[in-house]
């Protein structure tokens, strides 16, 4: 037994030097893994992160007039105030959609361009117009349907509302519950629509240089995808498990020295 693992130390060497190679090369390293690795590099002013919605064709816009006497409002409102509350059971219904011309129709004032402004022009705008019949009149714009879609290697795949309408895709990531240990963080896709043409963006988590992108804010109706790692593919099965392939190798090798052992 001892002179035959003698005569065989080499193949057999070269054998364990293989399996190690190939366990150390299907273990994630940390680069892999840890996000903002260049941290200490980061240093970005508050205006590099000034971010203010801009209103899109099919928005959807929740307006609320107030004034002091509300009688006068009355002809400025599709429906009764208090069924205007921006958490009714249906606040789509009380909205405002914006239509493929840009435009929404308001109530006595007629179409208000409003696809391509920020919340704050609507409402100057509107207030403009409305101080001709209501000299108290206060507006207050929001778009209702500011949602974003995380799917792929996340814990909470979905689509989420934003309520205030202002997100970052680390904050996406996290409504999301954040990625899995099998999510690429190299590796971030965002799809984006704008004027009718698809963008995509390639975001790397383990880098800070994502916090200059322009994609760092979400739009409203933006896709984040993040795609499985090595590791994630090889467990859906689209390539070989190496510490499976790596075990059952070990165990073909002790059996075959065993039976070699014996003769």
């Amino acid at each position: 037994m001892t002179q035959f693992l003698f005569d065989k130390a080499p193949k057999i060497k070269s054998v364990l030097m293989l399996l190690i190679s190939l366990t150390i090369l299907s273990c994630a390293s940390k680069k892999d893994i840890l996000y903002f690795q260049d941290s200490e590099n980061l240093n970005l002013t508050k205006t590099d992160h000034e971010f203010d919605p801009v209103i899109e064709t099919n928005d959807i816009l929740y307006i609320s007039l107030s004034s002091i006497n509300e009688e006068l409002l009355s002809p400025f409102l599709r429906k009764s105030q208090q069924t205007q509350q921006l958490n009714s059971a249906n606040p789509g219904l009380d909205g405002y959609l914006v239509n493929i011309d840009g435009t929404i129709s308001f109530p006595v004032i007629g179409d208000i361009e409003v696809a391509g402004h920020n919340r704050a022009y609507v409402e100057n705008i509107l207030k403009e117009k409305l101080l001709i019949y209501i000299k108290d009149i206060v507006v207050d714009v929001r778009i209702m349907n500011f949602k974003v879609s995380v799917i792929g290697e996340v814990k909470n795949p979905g689509v989420y509302t934003i309520d205030d309408e202002r997100v970052t895709i680390t904050e996406a990531l996290a409504l999301a519950g954040d990625l899995t240990e099998d999510g690429n963080r190299h590796n971030i896709t965002v799809i984006r629509e704008e004027n009718g043409v698809q963008k995509v963006a390639k975001i790397d988590l383990t880098h800070t240089e994502f916090y200059k992108s322009s994609f760092y804010y979400l739009k409203q109706n933006d896709l984040v995808y993040v795609e499985p790692s090595t590791k994630g593919v090889k467990k859906s099965g689209f390539i070989p498990d190496i510490p499976a392939l790596l075990s059952l190798f070990t165990v073909i090798l002790s059996s075959i020295i065993l039976i070699t052992a014996i003769d």
